[in-house]
C-alpha cells in the first residue's frame, strides 16, 4: 500500500501556496449544487422534446428502498430477502436480532438482551457490532463511520421502521464498503400519498414502555404537490438484571431510555419531465445503564440475571443526527437520476468498568481474567473485598458526510433488454477518541474510600479519517427466460490518523476493486434458477491501514439454488453458498472494544445451505380460518483454512477472539445449523402468532476450547461455549374497530436461561420471559 498524498478531498490542512483547498463539507456542498444544476439542465434540455403529460408519474416515492417488495425479489441478482411491515410492527418487534432470525444466512449476537447493541453476521462473516456489513437507512450509509471505524455503537432502530432489506451474494455490487458479507437496510416510514395518522403505545415487564405516532399527508402546492411526515418514536425499560446491594446503589438502574423524532417533506413537481425533491431530519437520543461486564460462571448459574456492584457507575449516553437531501429526475420514461446529499453526526461516551485489582496488587487485571477465576479481585467486583476499579470514559465523536448520484437506463439491443445502473458516490467520515481513566478505592464492604480522575485525553487523544470516491455499474441483460447482470465495483480510499499522545501520524490510500455475476433462468412462470460469483472487500480503516499495516480483506463467494413463488403466496428458496475470505480483518480485543485496532486474523472458508418457506393454506384453499406461516432454516460449515494470527503491531499479542484458532476449527459464534419457525392462526378480527427458534451451542473463540482459557492458558471468561437454546414467542391480537387493535405478547415463553454470549467480559445472558401489551390506532 503506498503512502502519499494526493488531491482528494480531506480534512482541512494547511493548503500548498498559491491553491486553493476546500474541506469535505465544502467539497459536498460544491458536487451537490454541481450536481442538481446539472439536472436542471437535462431537464429543461428534455422538457422541450417531451411529449409525456404534466404530471405523469405523481405516486413516485423515494424510500432508499433498494429492493422494494417481497415480489421484486426476484429480479434480484442474487440472495435477498424483503421484510415489511407484518413482520415488524405486527408482531411488536423492537429486537433486531429477534426480526433477523426469521432470515436464513444471517447469525446474531445478543448482547443486553433488547437489540440496542446488535452484533450481525452475513453468511460467516465476524459478528462483533456489525462491523463486516454495510448497514443502511433509507439506502444511506448508518453506521457512524463505516471506513474508518465501523465497529461503533449505534443503529437504526427496528422497532421504527416500515421494512428491512438483506442482500447477500453478487447483488450486493452496488454498495460498500464493507461487502464480503453483505448489506442491511433499514427503511424508515415512507411519506404518505393521503393523510394518515397511526399511533401505537404499549406496556411491559421492566417497566417497559414503547410508544410510536406519526402524522402525515399529501397536499397540492403550486406547481406540484407536497407531503409531509411527523414522527415520535419512544422506547425504555428498567432492564431485567439486578445489581448487588451496596452503600449507594441503585440495583434496578439497568435499563434504557430511547427518543426518536423524525421529519420527512417532500416535494412533486406537477411538469413534463419528472421531478421530486425530498429531505429528511432525524434525530436519536440514547442512554443506557448496560456494562461491559458478565458473571463468574458459578454465578451465573445461580443468578444469571445479577449484576456486581463493581458496576455500578456504568452508562453510556448518545446523540445522533442524521439528515439527506434527495432529487430524483426521470428525463425519460427510461431514464433515471437520483443525487443525495447527506450528513450525520454521532457523539457518545460510555462510562464503564475497564480493569481491576484487589488490595497490594500494583498490576491493573482484566475483569475476563478475574471472572474466570485468576489474580484473586473477584470479590472487589462483588464488591465484598478491598480493593481498586478503574473506569474509563469512553470518549468518541463521529461524523460523516457525502453526495451519491445514482443513474438508471433501459434500452434495448435486438432481442436483449438492458437495464443499466450506475453510480458515484463522494464520501468522508472521522472518529476522535478523547478518553480519561477515573480510579475508586473500594474497601470490604463496597464503599468508596476514594477518587482519582485523569485529565481529560490522557488515555487516548486521537482521531483518524477516511475519504473514499466509489463507482459502481452493474447491467441487467434479460432475454428470452435468461437474466445475466454483472457489475463492478472499485473504490479510492486516503486514510489518516493523528495520535496526540503518542504523536503517531500518518496518510495512505488503498485501491479495492470488487465484481460479480448473478445468472436467473426461468424455468416457469413460478420457478426461477439462480447462480451467481462475486468478489468482495472490507477496507481495515486508518488505525489497521497506517498503524498495523493491514491491506484490505478479500473474498471469493459463489451461490446457487432456486426460487419458487406462487400468486397465492407461497414462496420457497432454497441456496447453497460458498465463501473463500483472505486476510480476515478482525477486532484485535476479545470484547469487541479494541479501539478501532484491527488485525489480519487469516484465511476461512465458509459453506452452507440457506432455506426459507413462506406460506398460507388456508388462504390458498379459503379455509375460514388462515393460516401464514414460514420457516428459515441456515446450515453452516464455517472453518479456518490457515492458523489465526496472534500478534498485532510489531509482533505484540492481541486479545482476539480468533486468537488460538488453527486449520479446520469452526469460526467462533456461527452455529452449525438454525431454525426458526413462524405459525400464525386468524381468523375474523382475532390472530394468534408463535415464534420459534433454535440455536445450538456455539465456540466463544477460534481456540474452539469449551474451557474458561486462552491458549498460553490464562483464566478468560471469554473462552468456552454459549449454551443451545430454544425460544418461544407468542403474539395475539384483537381488531376492535376498524382503526382500532389491541394487542397481547409474551417473550421468551418458557423463560429459557443461556449464556447468549461470552464477549464483552464473560457469560451473559438472553432476554428472560417478559409480557407486554397495548393498543394501537391507525386512521
Amino acid at each position: 500500500m503506498s503512502q502519499r498524498r494526493t488531491s482528494f478531498p480531506r480534512p482541512v490542512r494547511r493548503a500548498a501556496q498559491g491553491a486553493p483547498s476546500l474541506s469535505p463539507t465544502q467539497a459536498s456542498v460544491a458536487a451537490l449544487t454541481a450536481l442538481i444544476m446539472a439536472h436542471g439542465l437535462a431537464a429543461q434540455a428534455q422538457s422541450a422534446a417531451s411529449t409525456a403529460p404534466a404530471g405523469r408519474l405523481p405516486d413516485v416515492v423515494v424510500t432508499g428502498s433498494m429492493i422494494g417488495s417481497p415480489e421484486a425479489v426476484r429480479d434480484i441478482p442474487g440472495s435477498a430477502t424483503y421484510l415489511g411491515l407484518g413482520e415488524i410492527r405486527d408482531f411488536n418487534q423492537t429486537d433486531i436480532n429477534r426480526v433477523l432470525r426469521q432470515v436464513p444466512g444471517v447469525y446474531v449476537r445478543e448482547e443486553d438482551g433488547y437489540g440496542n447493541f446488535p452484533n450481525i453476521s452475513l453468511r460467516g462473516v465476524t459478528t462483533v457490532r456489525n462491523s463486516k456489513i454495510t448497514v443502511m437507512e433509507d439506502g444511506i450509509l448508518a453506521a457512524p463511520a463505516p471506513y474508518t471505524d465501523p465497529a461503533a455503537y449505534y443503529t437504526p432502530a427496528v422497532g421504527r421502521m416500515s421494512g428491512l432489506e438483506i442482500i447477500k451474494g453478487s447483488s450486493q455490487i452496488k454498495y460498500g464498503p464493507q461487502i464480503t458479507g453483505g448489506v442491511v437496510n433499514y427503511l424508515s416510514t415512507p411519506l404518505p400519498a393521503d393523510r394518515q395518522t397511526f399511533l401505537k403505545a404499549y406496556y411491559g415487564s421492566h417497566n417497559e414502555v414503547f410508544g410510536l405516532g406519526d402524522f402525515g399527508d399529501r397536499i397540492p402546492a403550486g406547481n406540484g404537490n407536497v407531503s409531509f411526515l411527523l414522527e415520535g418514536f419512544y422506547h425504555r425499560s428498567d432492564g431485567f438484571k439486578t445489581i448487588d446491594a451496596g452503600p449507594g446503589v441503585d440495583r434496578d438502574k439497568t435499563g434504557f431510555e430511547r427518543i426518536e423524532p423524525m421529519i420527512k417533506l417532500a416535494y412533486d413537481l406537477n411538469t413534463e419531465v419528472y421531478q421530486r425533491i425530498e429531505a429528511k431530519y432525524g434525530y436519536t437520543r440514547f442512554t443506557a445503564d448496560e456494562s461491559y461486564l458478565g458473571l463468574a460462571e458459578a454465578d451465573f448459574g445461580a443468578d444469571p440475571y445479577r449484576r456486581y456492584s463493581s458496576t455500578r457507575f456504568d452508562r453510556i449516553p448518545t446523540d445522533h443526527h442524521r439528515t439527506y437531501l434527495r432529487h430524483l429526475i426521470r428525463p425519460s420514461d427510461r431514464f433515471e437520476i437520483t443525487t443525495t446529499g447527506y450528513y450525520q453526526h454521532f457523539e457518545r461516551a460510555w462510562y464503564k468498568l475497564n480493569d481491576v485489582r484487589a488490595a497490594g496488587d500494583t498490576t491493573w487485571r482484566s475483569p475476563a481474567e478475574v471472572l474466570a477465576g485468576a489474580h484473586g479481585a473477584l470479590d472487589v467486583l462483588r464488591g465484598t473485598q478491598a480493593g481498586q476499579l478503574r473506569y474509563r470514559n469512553n470518549n468518541r465523536d463521529y461524523t460523516l458526510h457525502g453526495v451519491e448520484q445514482n443513474y438508471r437506463y433501459e434500452f434495448a439491443t435486438g432481442a436483449v433488454d438492458h437495464t443499466l445502473e450506475g453510480g458515484i458516490r463522494y464520501h468522508y467520515d472521522r472518529s476522535s477518541r478523547f478518553q480519561n481513566d477515573t480510579v475508586y478505592t473500594v474497601d470490604a464492604a463496597g464503599n468508596i474510600t476514594g477518587t482519582s480522575v485523569g485529565t481529560p485525553g490522557s488515555q487516548d487523544n486521537r482521531e483518524g479519517d477516511s475519504t473514499a470516491w466509489a463507482f459502481h455499474v452493474q447491467d441487467r441483460l434479460a432475454w428470452d427466460r435468461w437474466t445475466i447482470t454483472p457489475g463492478l465495483r472499485y473504490e479510492h480510499i486516503d486514510f489518516s490518523r493523528n495520535n496526540r499522545n503518542s504523536g503517531a501520524q500518518g496518510e495512505g490510500d488503498l485501491d479495492v476493486m470488487a465484481g460479480g455475476v448473478g445468472i436467473d433462468f426461468d424455468v416457469s412462470d413460478p420457478l426461477t434458477l439462480l447462480a451467481g460469483v462475486h468478489r468482495g472487500f472490507a477496507v481495515p480503516g486508518p488505525e489497521g491501514a497506517l498503524g498495523n499495516g493491514l491491506d484490505e480483506e478479500t473474498s471469493l463467494s459463489f451461490e446457487t439454488g432456486a426460487r419458487y413463488h406462487l400468486p397465492n403466496g407461497l414462496r420457497a428458496e432454497a441456496i447453497y453458498f460458498f465463501t473463500a475470505f483472505r486476510d480476515l480483518i478482525v477486532d484485535s480485543n476479545a470484547g469487541g472494544g479494541g479501539g478501532g485496532i484491527t488485525e489480519n486474523a487469516g484465511d476461512v472458508d465458509v459453506h452452507g445451505v440457506e432455506f426459507s418457506l413462506q406460506y398460507d393454506p388456508g388462504a390458498q384453499y379459503q379455509w375460514v380460518v388462515r393460516t401464514p406461516m414460514s420457516l428459515a432454516f441456515t446450515y453452516t460449515d464455517a472453518r479456518f483454512e490457515s492458523d489465526a494470527s496472534s500478534v498485532g503491531a510489531g509482533g505484540a499479542s492481541v486479545e482476539s477472539i480468533f486468537s488460538g484458532a488453527v486449520k479446520g476449527n469452526r469460526v467462533p459464534y456461527i452455529p452449525e445449523y438454525q431454525i426458526n419457525a413462524r405459525v400464525g392462526l386468524e381468523y375474523s378480527r382475532y390472530g394468534l402468532y408463535l415464534n420459534a427458534t433454535y440455536i445450538p451451542e456455539t465456540f466463544a473463540t477460534g481456540s474452539n476450547t469449551s474451557l474458561q482459557a486462552r491458549p498460553d492458558g490464562t483464566p478468560d471468561a471469554r473462552f468456552g461455549k454459549t449454551d443451545a437454546h430454544f425460544l418461544l414467542d407468542l403474539t395475539a391480537e384483537a381488531q376492535l374497530t376498524p382503526w382500532a387493535r389491541a394487542f397481547f405478547g409474551v417473550r421468551n415463553l418458557t423463560d429459557k436461561e443461556y449464556v447468549a454470549s461470552r464477549i464483552p467480559l464473560g457469560p451473559r445472558p438472553g432476554m428472560p420471559q417478559t409480557f407486554y401489551g397495548g393498543l394501537s390506532v391507525a386512521f
